[in-house]
């Protein structure tokens, strides 16, 4: 298996990039490639995060845990139909008398269409799908949805 450092210094020498430049592309301690590189030092999440995307492989193909580098994001984001919207009642369900009109409604409302909300959202089901959970649920829906073609 091929180790995070040895992915990191196979797609700099693709980009024709020095240990320095890539440092210093990134923002970061001119000899932070080198002990990348030789595995003196691991990188942080944030870290490896930031080369993935300078990259634009995923991070599982960063740290050599897959040869496939598309991008999670990319085919999770299409992978999952939507479900087809509830029809709309035609006039507005009355609201509970126990609670005064507005108070957390349209809060939550609005903090389940927050941006921050829905990213974290998304980080917390990615980082369940590497589990080996995760990845044995991946199988199985892939099984189930090719045994109904």
């Amino acid at each position: 298996m091929i180790t995070m450092a040895q992915r990191i210094e196979a797609l700099r020498v693709e980009k024709g990039l020095s240990r320095p430049q890539l440092s210093a592309a990134l923002g970061l301690p001119k000899s932070a490639m080198e002990k990348f590189e030789t595995g003196r030092q691991t990188p942080t999440q944030d870290q490896q995060k930031k080369l993935a995307d300078y990259f634009g492989v995923s991070l599982f193909y960063l740290r050599g845990e897959s040869d496939d580098r598309t991008r999670m994001e990319s085919w999770l984001s299409g992978a999952v139909d939507e479900p087809p919207a509830p029809p709309r009642p035609a006039a507005p369900a009355p609201r509970p008398a126990s609670r005064p009109a507005g108070e957390d409604g349209p809060m939550l409302s609005a903090f389940l269409k927050s941006k921050s909300f829905q990213e974290m959202v998304r980080a917390t089901v990615l980082e369940v799908l590497r589990s080996p959970e995760g990845q044995e649920l991946v199988r199985k829906a892939v099984r189930k949805e090719l045994e109904r073609r």
